[in-house]
C-alpha cells in the first residue's frame, strides 16, 4: 500500500511537471543574452559587457533600446562604451532605434549628435537614414514626428542645405510630414546662409502644403523683410501675426526696432520700444536685446551720449545691462573722438562689476592709435594682458594698422613676426593688413618677401591677398606683373572678385592700353561683375585722353542704366570746364541736383576754381552761396585761396 501510495503521489507530480511545460517554454539563446546584458547595463559592469560583444546582433540591440526606452542616459552610455568595438552598433537600424528613444525622452541634443555622427563620421547620406528612420519607427514605441524634424534641424547643422530639403520632399512622397518647427529651421537656415530669394518660394511652399504659421515663422518673415529693408512691409507682417491671433513676442518686437535702426528711424524704433507691453497685450517687455539695438542705432548715428542716456534708462526700467551694452556705448564714443567720455564711462563700467572684455580694450586702443598715442595704446594693451584678457584677431589688426598708420612699419613687421611664431592664427589675415600697408607705401619688394614667407610656413594666399597684390602693382605701374598675379589666381581656382578686376582696368587705363581695357570691360560684363567705379574708371581715362565721343557715349548709357554718380558728374563737370564750357558744367551741375545727388567738396572745387579764372568776384562769390545752399561743405583752401578774397573785394567790411 506504501509503495501504491508513493507511485500514485510521483504520478501526481509528474502530471503537474507536464501542465508546467505548458506554461513555460525554453528560453532561446538571444533570450538568455538579452536578460544577461539588461542585467550588466543597469548594474553598469561595461567590462563584462565587452565578453558578450559576440553575441550582440542587430535584432538584440534593438531590443535592448528599447527596453531601456525610459533611461536614455544609461543605454547612451551603453552605445558609447562599446560602440567602437562592436561592428553591429555602425548599422543604421540599431543607431536609429537609439535616436528614436532619445526623441521620444526629448534628449534632442544627443539625438542630433546621433544624427550628425551617422552622415559625417559614418558615411550615411540624409535620406539613407530617413530610410532607416521610417523602417524603425513601425518597430518603435510611441515614435512621433519629432524624430523627422530632428533629421532636418540635424542638416542644416551641418550646411547640408540641399539635403535638409529633400528629406522634407521625400517625407511628403511617403506620406508623412514634419512639423511647422523643421520648415522654421529650414528657413532659419536659408536667411543663415544668406539666401532670402530662396527662403521666400519656400515659405510660398509651405503655405501651398497647408501648414500655418507660428509665431517663430511671423518672426522669421519679419526678420527677412528687415533684412531686405522692406520695414514698411514688416509691420504690414506684424500686423497680420496680431489679426491671426498670435501673440507676438519680444523678438518680434526686436526685430522691427532693429530694422527702424537699420533705416536710420530711431524715433520709430523708441516709440515702438515704449508700447511694447501694450502692443503684446502685456505678453512681452523690452528686454536686453532691445534697448542693445536702440544703444547701438545712437552710436551709428555718431550720436554716443543719447546712447548713454538710453542706456541710463534700461538700469531705470531695471532691465540689466550687459559688457556688450556698455561695449557699443564705448566704442560710439571713441569712434566720434570722445576718447575722455570713452575713459570714463570704461570705468563706471567696472565700478558696476562688469570686467571689459577684448571689444572695449579695442575701441580704445584704436582710439589711441588714431590719436597718434603709441605709448598710451601699449600701456592699454599692457593693462589687457594684466587682466587676463587674450587679444583676438581684431586687437592684432589695430595693432599692426595703428602702427603702420603711425609709421611704425618695422614695429608692426616685428609684431607680425611674433603672431606668426607663436601661430596664433593661421590663415592670410594678418598677412594682408601689412601686404597693404606695403604696397601703399610703395614697398612692393617687402611685399613680395611677406607672401613668399606665407608659402614657406604653407599658408595659402587668399582673394584679398592677390587683389591687394595686383592693385599695388597697378598703382606702382607695373600692370605686367597684376596681369601676371590675376593669371596665378586662375590656375589655382581663386575667382577675381569686382575689386580685383577694377584694379586691373585702372592699371591698364593709366598705362593707356586701350584693346586691352575694353576687353576686360566687356568680360566683365559677361560675368555681371560690374559697378559704377568700372566704369567712371573708363570715363576718366576717355576723359584724360582726350576721347571726348567716347566719354559722351559712355556717361551717356550710365545714366541710362542708373549708374551714374556722384563721380561720374564730376568727371564730366570737370571736362566741361576743362575745354571752358562752364554754362554746360553748370547745367550739368543741374541735371545732377535734380536726380538727387548732392554735389559734393570736389564738384565745390572745381567749378569755384574754373570760374575765378574767367569770371569777376561777384560771380565767384553768387556760385559759392548756390553751392552751399544746396548742401555743398566748401572745400576750405579753395575756400580761403578763392571765395574769401572774393568776398573781401566785393564787401571791404568783411
Amino acid at each position: 500500500m506504501f509503495l501504491g501510495l508513493f507511485s500514485s503521489k510521483r504520478r501526481d507530480l509528474f502530471v503537474r511537471g507536464l501542465h508546467f511545460g505548458k506554461k513555460f517554454t525554453t528560453p532561446t539563446a538571444e533570450d538568455i543574452v538579452f536578460k544577461a546584458v539588461c542585467v550588466n547595463i543597469r548594474q553598469k559592469k561595461w567590462n563584462f559587457l565587452d565578453q558578450l560583444s559576440s553575441s550582440l546582433t542587430n535584432p538584440l540591440i534593438s531590443r535592448v533600446f528599447r527596453e531601456f526606452r525610459s533611461s536614455p542616459q544609461l543605454i547612451l552610455e551603453f552605445y558609447r562604451r562599446i560602440g567602437g568595438r562592436v561592428a553591429i552598433l555602425q548599422s543604421l537600424e540599431c543607431c536609429s532605434t537609439l535616436i528614436h528613444v532619445m526623441v521620444h525622452r526629448k534628449n534632442y541634443e544627443d539625438a542630433l549628435d546621433l544624427l550628425k555622427e551617422l552622415m559625417i563620421s559614418k558615411g550615411h547620406s540624409p535620406l539613407e537614414v530617413l530610410d532607416a528612420l521610417i523602417t524603425t519607427s513601425e518597430v518603435c514605441l510611441q515614435s512621433s514626428s519629432n524624430v523627422f524634424d530632428s533629421l532636418v534641424r540635424a542638416c542644416t547643422q551641418i550646411g547640408a542645405t540641399e539635403d535638409a530639403y529633400k528629406v522634407i520632399k521625400k517625407l511628403k512622397t511617403d506620406n508623412h510630414r514634419v512639423s511647422i518647427h523643421a520648415w522654421n529651421n529650414f528657413l532659419n537656415h536659408l536667411l543663415k546662409v544668406g539666401d532670402v530669394g530662396r527662403f521666400w518660394t519656400v515659405y510660398r511652399e509651405m503655405i501651398s502644403d497647408e501648414y500655418y504659421e507660428n509665431v517663430n515663422t511671423f518672426n522669421l518673415l519679419i526678420y527677412a523683410l528687415c533684412r531686405e529693408c522692406r520695414l514698411s512691409e514688416a509691420f504690414s507682417m506684424f500686423y497680420r501675426m496680431l489679426k491671426s491671433g498670435i501673440s507676438p513676442n519680444v523678438v518680434a518686437f526686436n526685430m522691427l526696432i532693429d530694422g527702424a535702426c537699420r533705416a536710420d528711424d530711431l524715433d520709430l524704433a523708441v516709440k515702438l520700444m515704449k508700447r511694447i507691453e501694450t502692443m503684446s497685450s502685456g505678453y512681452a517687455y523690452p528686454n536686453e536685446v532691445t534697448y542693445n539695438c536702440i544703444v547701438n542705432g545712437y552710436c551709428k548715428k555718431g550720436k554716443p551720449e543719447i546712447a548713454e542716456e538710453i542706456l541710463d534708462k534700461m538700469i531705470e526700467m531695471n532691465v540689466a545691462p550687459n559688457v556688450r551694452t556698455y561695449a557699443t556705448v564705448v566704442d560710439g564714443y571713441s569712434r566720434n573722438g570722445y576718447l575722455e567720455e570713452a575713459f570714463r564711462l570704461c570705468n563706471k563700467m567696472v565700478e558696476k562689476g562688469f570686467v571689459p572684455n577684448s571689444a572695449v580694450y579695442n575701441s580704445l586702443v584704436h582710439c589711441l592709435y588714431m590719436e597718434g598715442d603709441i605709448s598710451g595704446a601699449t600701456l592699454l594693451l599692457s593693462n589687457m594682458m594684466e587682466n587676463c584678457i587674450d587679444p583676438d584677431r581684431i586687437t592684432h589688426s589695430i595693432i599692426a594698422k595703428g602702427l603702420c598708420r603711425n609709421g611704425w612699419i618695422n614695429e608692426a613687421v616685428k609684431h607680425h613676426k611674433w603672431i606668426v611664431e607663436k601661430n596664433l592664427f593661421g590663415d592670410a589675415f594678418s598677412h594682408n593688413i601689412l601686404i597693404s600697408y606695403l604696397c601703399r607705401s610703395e614697398n612692393i619688394r617687402g611685399a613680395e618677401q611677406l607672401i613668399c614667407s606665407m608659402f614657406v610656413r604653407g599658408l595659402i594666399p587668399d582673394v584679398v591677398t592677390y587683389g591687394t597684390m595686383i592693385d599695388g602693382y597697378c598703382k606702382a605701374s607695373k600692370v605686367e606683373s597684376a596681369v601676371g598675379i590675376y593669371t596665378d589666381m586662375i590656375k589655382i581656382d581663386k575667382n577675381p572678385n569686382l575689386v580685383v578686376f577694377n584694379s586691373i582696368l585702372d592699371g591698364l587705363c593709366k598705362e593707356s592700353s586701350v584693346d586691352a581695357s575694353i576687353v576686360l570691360v566687356n568680360e566683365m560684363k559677361r560675368l555681371n561683375m560690374y559697378d559704377a567705379v568700372t566704369f567712371n574708371t573708363l570715363l576718366n581715362w576717355y576723359c584724360c585722353s582726350g576721347k571726348i565721343e567716347e566719354a559722351f557715349d559712355l556717361f551717356t548709357s550710365m545714366r541710362e542704366v542708373g549708374l551714374a554718380n556722384k563721380v561720374s558728374y564730376n568727371i564730366m563737370i570737370n571736362l566741361f570746364c576743362k575745354f571752358g564750357l562752364f554754362e554746360h558744367a553748370k547745367e550739368l551741375l543741374g541735371v545732377m541736383l535734380t536726380r538727387g545727388l548732392t554735389p559734393d567738396l570736389v564738384t565745390y572745387t572745381t567749378l569755384v576754381t574754373n570760374l575765378s579764372k574767367k569770371s569777376n568776384s561777384e560771380e565767384v562769390v553768387k556760385l559759392h552761396d548756390y553751392l552751399v545752399i544746396q548742401g555743398v561743405i566748401p572745400d576750405n583752401r579753395t575756400y580761403e585761396a578763392l571765395v574769401r578774397p572774393a568776398i573781401r573785394e566785393i564787401s571791404p567790411e568783411f
